[in-house]
């Protein structure tokens, strides 16, 4: 994995990742992009599903717990070998979250680990002919 650690990243939320779909998922899909994963801790490939419990706090200071998950079973006779980030449905859901919207994860020089987010789905330059298009919405994000 890169050295250097990215100290912020965005998400632009689907409606797959704020509920919007009925669709149940198991997290938010993380790209296998190596500056977004430098975000992250790394999570090791010879154990089965590593995950690693993440507090961000958002500007009021509350904390949230996350999950950091590398579902890896395809190594382990599964089918699955992507990474995510799991138990984020409260936080969305209180924050009023819909598709367009972004959530920005920073980590502190002190390491503490911030959540935040932008209203971006009233904003037109997100749809196109009443669909969103989003790609996989991640990049890293200038502080």
């Amino acid at each position: 994995m890169n050295q250097r650690r990215t100290n912020a990243i965005k998400k632009i939320l689907s409606a797959n990742d704020t509920g919007e779909t009925g669709a149940h998922q198991a997290g938010i899909l993380i790209p296998k992009d190596p500056d977004i994963l430098s975000f992250f801790p790394d999570l090791g490939e010879n154990e089965k599903n590593p995950r690693v419990k993440l507090t961000f706090y958002d500007k009021e200071g509350r904390p949230w717990q996350f999950n950091f998950i590398y579902y890896n079973n395809k190594f382990f006779g599964g089918t699955r070998n992507e990474y995510r980030l799991t138990q984020m449905t409260r936080y969305i859901q209180m924050n009023r979250l819909k598709a367009g919207d972004a959530v920005i994860l920073r980590r502190a020089s002190e390491g503490i680990l911030t959540i935040s987010h932008e209203r971006l789905s009233s904003k037109a330059t997100y749809r196109k002919e009443g669909v969103l298009k989003l790609g996989s919405g991640w990049k890293v994000h200038s502080s």
